[in-house]
């Protein structure tokens, strides 16, 4: 509906100075005439009047103007903490009765903003209303705004920041926040203080926890302290419990064993009163480093392929070598004084009593029991059932009786050394195993491989452990075993120096060598038998590895706690791959029963569960300079909504007030002059006329 409003206007026709300058002439001439006592004076000053008004041109102007329609934003939180306890019902009652109460209302307009639901491959930053809020007010010209309302627990993380004047600037319009949870709610929660993101392998790395019961209660002196069991476990493995202090910061020693990820889970029994339990867990993932990879290489007697050996390890700068060759056996007897040889003698107690358990690989290539007492050897088992990592390249002495067998090798030979060239063959297992699985040069299954030849293997017979390559006659060429908590991996031929010298193409051997380490040290990445999880976009894909053929489904399980079975398809080599869309953020754990990984989709510890009680406090400050109010509705009492002036108080007592703007849009005008020129020039004529007569008579 169009109302119509008058104006009155001006379009002088000449400048106000030029005007100004005539009035005041006007004013002389008059002020003359009263002094002369002239008769006509007030006929002239009328006259006078008339030029002035004239030369100032009024008009009334009528506009015509079409009202517009306030608009009231309504921001609903949606984020995961509304979820508990009655909140969303609390939360969709109260938007339910604004609409009822708005509805009635003939120029207001409603506009319902939903925010805080997470989102796949967001980042951690909590519930942020006023970024949605921003948003639709970009769209909403200010002068039609007539309030904001929230409907929040209170916990929002982008409220912004500033003096009152600020606050009110950034918002505009008063904001009444309708808080859905009950007040004096408490709850348990689990603080990881401090937790590094990286930790060398081998080494302790101590966390920091904290339990809390909020609201924290009041420290008595001198009175028993509360304590909460904390439980971790490291990578799916076995249950750790601790009794730990409430509300003291405890630090929790816990070894890294592993290079990659290590994923740590803490959680906290339930506390005298729970909204969730949500934040009574918490994952750190620590990313385990090596600081320098210690190598001890043994040569038991000089041959073309010793500085091969040296030469990839020294390659790579995060192995510190440490290479002793044995030049002269001490059977030895060729008359040469002991004065005159240049050799040192052989640190046989330091390298394998004293130091032997600092180093994380050991390689023997062509040795032969000559040298180390077995003793010394038997320390040598000892360091690898104890979980260190020993590499054997045979050479010929391996047919014989001063060969390593029966010790912690998985073959044991027949005494026949084959020295006639063969290429090396992937085994079946082998292109399942991510040590040689995928090699350069290898050929397709059943087909010729690509890369040179090798003339001399040792024939063997495996007794326990996995052919990776095969050689001559099909005969096992590479060996891999565990030996209680360590790895052993055997080479029966001496002669991948053919691959490092190019001969007939050359091959993989940096690339062979370089798995073979990892996988003895147990690089996650080349565990033959393992179940991995990561997610990737809004999907999580689980990817298991092993030897053998395995079509069992795995069951995810969800941060909520539900299940789903899951069938993997094969891939690639040992691989088999699944993968299904996930709506949640949190931590999923797979298992198969055998195995179990872990994936973290979002924050591990996001902040939204850091603190999840029902509060007025983080909001106040806005509400306060907008000039908003405070209301609990998680009761179901809904404040009365009242219509104010733009220059009233906005909220009080079980009220809260949206401003009536009377914002309008002019959609047309008419314009008519108070004193056209005609009839000017004839009032001004007719009073001159009339003071020339008065004057006359």
């Amino acid at each position: 509906m169009n109302v119509g409003a008058f104006t009155l206007a001006t379009a002088p026709l000449l400048s106000w100075v030029a005007i100004g300058l005539l009035a005041a002439v006007s004013a002389l001439v008059l002020g003359f005439g009263l002094l002369r006592r002239a008769r006509g004076l007030p006929w002239r000053a009328i006259a006078f009047a008339i030029l002035l008004a004239a030369l100032v041109n009024p008009s009334m102007v009528q506009e015509e103007r079409s009202p517009q329609r306030d608009i009231a934003i309504v921001v609903v939180d949606e984020s995961p903490s509304q979820r508990i306890g009655d909140r969303q019902h609390a939360t969709e009652t109260a938007l339910a009765a604004l609409k009822d109460q708005l509805a009635r209302e003939r120029d207001l307009d409603l506009r319902i903003i939903r925010a805080g639901k997470p989102q796949a491959g967001a980042g951690d930053d909590g519930t942020r209303l006023f970024a949605a809020l921003d948003r639709a007010m970009s769209e909403v010209p200010r002068q039609r705004l007539a309030g904001v309302v929230m409907i929040t627990d209170g916990q929002v993380h982008d409220v912004p920041s500033g003096d009152a004047s600020a606050l009110k600037e950034a918002v505009g319009a008063p904001l009444h926040v309708l808080l859905s949870g009950q007040p004096d709610e408490g709850d348990r929660r689990l603080v990881v203080d401090q937790a590094p993101s990286f930790g060398l392998v081998g080494k302790e790395l101590k966390l920091t926890i904290r339990v809390e019961d909020l609201p924290l209660p009041k420290k008595q002196e001198g009175g028993p302290t509360a304590q909460a069991r904390v439980t971790w476990r490291k990578d799916g493995g076995t249950p750790h419990p601790v009794m730990v202090p409430i509300d003291r910061d405890v630090p929790l020693p816990v070894v890294i064993d592993h290079g990659g990820p290590n994923v740590i889970e803490l959680e906290v029994e339930p506390g005298p009163q729970e909204l969730t339990l949500n934040n009574n867990r918490a994952v750190v993932v620590v990313n385990g480093v090596r600081d320098r990879l210690r190598v001890l290489l043994v040569s038991g007697e000089p041959h073309a392929g010793e500085r091969v050996w040296r030469n990839i390890l020294k390659s790579d700068p995060s192995v510190d070598l440490v290479h002793f060759t044995i030049l002269r056996p001490p059977e030895k007897q060729d008359g040469t004084p002991i004065r005159e040889l240049s050799l040192i003698a052989f640190p046989i107690r330091e390298l394998f009593d004293v130091k032997l358990d600092e180093f994380d690989l050991i390689i023997f290539d062509r040795y032969s029991r000559r040298v180390i007492p077995q003793a010394y050897l038997e320390n040598v088992a000892r360091y690898v059932r104890n979980g260190g990592a020993f590499l054997e390249a045979a050479g010929p002495s391996f047919g014989t009786p001063l060969s390593l067998a029966r010790t912690i090798l998985p073959t044991e030979p027949t005494g026949d050394v084959f020295e006639e060239g063969f290429k090396a063959r992937v085994t079946d297992p082998g292109r399942r195993h991510p040590v040689t699985e995928g090699l350069s040069g290898a050929g397709p299954p059943g087909g010729e491989p690509t890369w040179g030849r090798w003339f001399r293997q040792v024939e063997a017979r495996v007794h326990h452990g996995t052919t990776l390559m095969s050689g001559d006659h099909d005969d096992p060429l590479l060996v891999l075993d565990r030996v209680g908590k360590g790895r052993v991996a055997q080479l029966l031929s001496d002669q991948m120096w053919f691959w490092a010298r190019g001969f007939e193409g050359g091959g993989p051997e940096a690339e062979l060598l370089r798995r073979l380490a990892y996988w003895l040290m147990k690089e996650p990445d080349l565990e033959e038998n393992d179940l991995r999880a990561a997610v990737e976009g809004d999907r999580l894909t689980v990817t298991r590895q092993s030897l053998e053929p395995d079509d069992r489904p795995v069951t995810v399980t969800a941060p909520d706690g539900s299940n789903q079975s899951l069938t993997l398809s094969p891939d690639t080599g040992g691989r088999s791959i699944g993968s299904l869309p996930i709506g949640e953020m949190g931590l999923y754990r797979v298992t198969d029963s055998s195995r179990t990984a872990l994936a973290a989709a979002g924050p591990l510890n996001p902040v939204e569960f850091a603190d999840v009680r029902t509060t007025p406090e983080k909001l106040a400050p806005v509400v306060a300079a907008t000039g908003g109010g405070i209301f609990w509705v998680g009761n179901g009492k809904m404040p009365e909504i009242r219509r104010i002036s733009p220059d009233r108080a906005a909220a009080g007592r079980n009220w809260m007030g949206l401003r009536a703007n009377g914002d309008y849009t002019v959609t047309g005008f008419s314009e008519t002059p108070l004193l056209p020129g005609i009839a000017a020039l004839l009032l001004i004529v007719g009073g001159l006329l009339a003071a020339w007569r008065r004057e006359g008579s």
